[in-house]
């Protein structure tokens, strides 16, 4: 009898849950259309049933399951939400001072307009003020970036370095290179086993004969490049662009 009672309420189940989906099917045009209604439906039904996937062909049993689990999760997101406590929102009198108070003066920051505030008897959070601070006052454009720098001045643009060469002899040639960054193409280079920046600035010089002189240099911290080359470089109406310290040279 109890085996004869388990079975027909299995058989009970099993014919609802494909009513179910008959209705569905029935209701559909050319692919089912599930609703929110189907979908519980088949969400309870997996937590009731343990065989509630062999009479399912609408849809994946992983459907079923994805669905479970965002309906879990929007409980509790909800349940959540329900008594949300935490800092009560700043009231608008206050935000609109902290506003004006950075309008005329431009150069406070939310320390100092959060000691103006304790002093005229408002209670609020240093945080706070950065955050209305940084709604209230438009965002600093940017700085150029290296590649956007190279990118818009490279065809007025030259580097220099130094490199080495040993000989036959077993001496070391210091070999100096200008290099025109927009064609990449050699504009002069000479070598030398003493270098100083004397010689430095005369090969310069010899390299921007007749005002070709570029409107950038580009090189790096060594300190072959001293204050004579340096003089000579802006005597000659170029700007020296530095690269950033212990940055590779090549």
């Amino acid at each position: 009898m109890v085996f004869a009672h388990n079975l027909n309420k299995k058989l009970l189940i099993e014919n609802l849950a494909l009513r179910q989906q008959l209705i569905v099917m029935r209701l559909s045009v050319k692919r089912p259309k599930i609703c929110k209604r189907d979908r519980l439906f088949w969400v309870i039904l997996s937590r009731l049933w343990k065989g509630w996937k062999s009479p399912l062909f609408v849809v994946q049993p992983e459907t079923v399951i994805r669905w479970h689990r965002k309906s879990f999760k929007l409980f509790w997101t909800l349940k959540s939400r329900k008594n949300r406590t935490g800092r009560p929102a700043v009231d608008f009198k206050t935000r609109q001072l902290v506003k004006n108070m950075a309008t005329a003066n431009p150069l406070w920051g939310a320390p100092r307009i959060h000691g103006e505030l304790l002093t005229l008897g408002f209670d609020v959070s240093e945080r706070t003020i950065s955050n209305i601070l940084k709604k209230a006052r438009p965002a600093k454009p940017p700085s150029q970036t290296w590649h956007t720098f190279i990118k818009n001045h490279m065809h007025n643009t030259f580097s220099i370095d130094f490199f080495t060469v040993p000989t036959a002899t077993f001496k070391v040639l210091y070999v100096f290179i200008i290099l025109w960054n927009d064609r990449r193409k050699v504009v002069h280079f000479n070598a030398t086993m003493n270098p100083s920046a004397e010689w430095t600035a005369q090969q310069i010089v010899e390299a921007c004969p007749w005002d070709t002189a570029p409107k950038y240099l580009i090189r790096d911290r060594d300190s072959i490049y001293g204050s004579f080359f340096i003089g000579r470089i802006k005597n000659m109406g170029i700007t020296e662009v530095k690269t950033a310290p212990r940055s590779p040279g090549r």
